[in-house]
């Protein structure tokens, strides 16, 4: 189908096409003239930057050429007043006037109309970090300048940095950390388990590149094995926290890892009759003593080591107290354990190790750690008051929450006090079975 235009038509047709040759003239127009403004700016700036870099080249010889910084042509150097200088601090006063006075500045270009000033001392000892203000004119940054000085401290460069690497922090850690609150075999210990497990996944790492699902697969590794996975998972747990307190992470992984939280195993009694065989097995030996020992007075295989005889007591180092405290406790001599002990003044010296393969040899579901279990067994079986079953046990005032008892109180405070052994050794009398 054909349509006929009228004259009218046709007319305002050339007139809205010429209104559309016309905006798109002005549009090519206005994009010539920003092409050509950008280009007259990229011009200056690179004037611009090359002027400072000549100022700069031109500044570096000068110093080359005068190293006790003289005045130099051109506005390099920016002169004192012996008035101004008189305000310094003191180590600076014999410096500036030594030097004629005067400091390094540049000029700087913010812009085409706007420029500011920068002055700069930089000589040792005052290189780290050098001393630098700036200003609009000259005088706002001289002023500035002089405020700097009364603030400057020197950065010490003998002082420690913290690593970023993964084992340098973790070694950061162990020993500025974790050495001061543990003892030193469970120091030794945890830098083993460390060492076997972490080190070969993570220490090649830097410390904030390790994450989660890294450390999760690590966990999961772990996880038949309950007692190491806890043990690695607290150990990262520390080194994260300490790496976020010192700026190196912003959060710690192990916030998103899973971990089994089981309750650990416990000692398992052992009933009178084994323990009866147990003794009898290794009657006349060193090792009958050892056991009747650690039956008796409920030590753990940790405290074994530092027991004595100190009268009617066996006195050791109570081994679970935190921050290194050192602690005794004393457990009386009672009525099962004294006819082991005839006769002897020191307590006989025994690898745990071996004990383990000596009650295995005749009681093989049991460990050393069972003994302990058994005493507090007895003990309550025996009457014997809750708190002072604690005591015995080395916990901090025993299994009960009840106040009152004054000579329980004194247990950690005053441990030679008459009344209150007193007490101790007649409740340890209660055992006998």
């Amino acid at each position: 189908m054909i349509y006929e235009l009228t004259d009218d038509e046709t007319a305002a047709l050339r007139s809205f096409a010429d209104g559309i040759y016309t905006i798109i003239g002005r549009a090519q127009g206005r994009a010539q003239r920003y092409e050509a403004r950008r280009q007259e700016i990229e011009e200056l700036n690179f004037a611009a930057a090359l002027k400072e870099k000549r100022e700069r080249e031109q500044m570096e010889k000068v110093f080359a050429d005068d190293p006790n910084g003289a005045d130099g042509d051109g506005g390099e150097f920016l002169k004192f007043t012996e008035e101004e200088i008189s305000k310094m601090p003191k180590q600076f006063r014999k410096i500036f006037r030594a030097e004629g006075h005067s400091v390094h500045y540049r000029k700087r270009t913010n812009g085409r109309y706007t420029c500011s000033y920068e002055i700069r001392y930089a000589k040792k000892p005052y290189n780290n970090p050098p001393i630098t203000a700036s200003g609009t004119t000259l005088d706002e940054a001289k002023a500035r300048f002089l405020a700097k000085l009364h603030d400057y401290v020197p950065q010490d460069e003998t002082a420690p940095t913290v690593p970023r690497d993964f084992d340098g922090f973790a070694s950061f850690w162990f020993e500025n950390f974790h050495k001061r609150k543990v003892s030193e075999l469970v120091y030794k210990q945890g830098l083993a388990r460390y060492n076997t497990y972490v080190k070969p996944r993570f220490g090649k790492r830097q410390i904030k590149d390790v994450i989660s699902t890294e450390i999760q697969k690590l966990l999961d590794e772990l996880a038949d094995r309950h007692r190491l996975e806890e043990d690695v998972y607290s150990m990262l747990n520390q080194i994260f926290t300490c790496a976020v307190k010192h700026g190196l992470v912003k959060l710690n992984p192990l916030g998103m890892c899973f971990h089994q939280n089981g309750e650990r195993e416990s000692g398992v009694a052992i009933s009178i009759a084994d323990e009866r065989r147990l003794l009898s097995a290794y009657e006349g030996k060193v090792e009958q003593t050892v056991l009747a020992i650690m039956l008796y007075t409920g030590l753990r295989p940790c405290e074994y080591p530092t027991a004595v005889i100190e009268g009617d007591f066996i006195k050791a180092m109570n081994k679970k107290r935190k921050g290194k405290k050192v602690e005794y406790k004393r457990i009386p001599i009672t009525p099962m354990l004294r006819p082991y002990i005839v006769g002897i003044t020191q307590i006989p010296p025994m690898n745990m190790k071996t004990l383990d393969k000596r009650i295995k040899a005749i009681l093989p579901q049991h460990k050393p750690y069972d003994m302990r279990t058994t005493f507090e067994t007895r003990c309550d079986q025996c009457k014997i008051d809750d708190r002072v079953i604690g005591l015995f046990m080395g916990n901090s005032i025993g299994k009960g929450k009840k106040e009152g008892n004054s000579k329980l109180k004194k247990a950690y405070t005053d441990t030679d006090d008459a009344d209150y052994l007193k007490y101790l050794y007649e409740e340890g009398q209660k055992l006998k079975y």
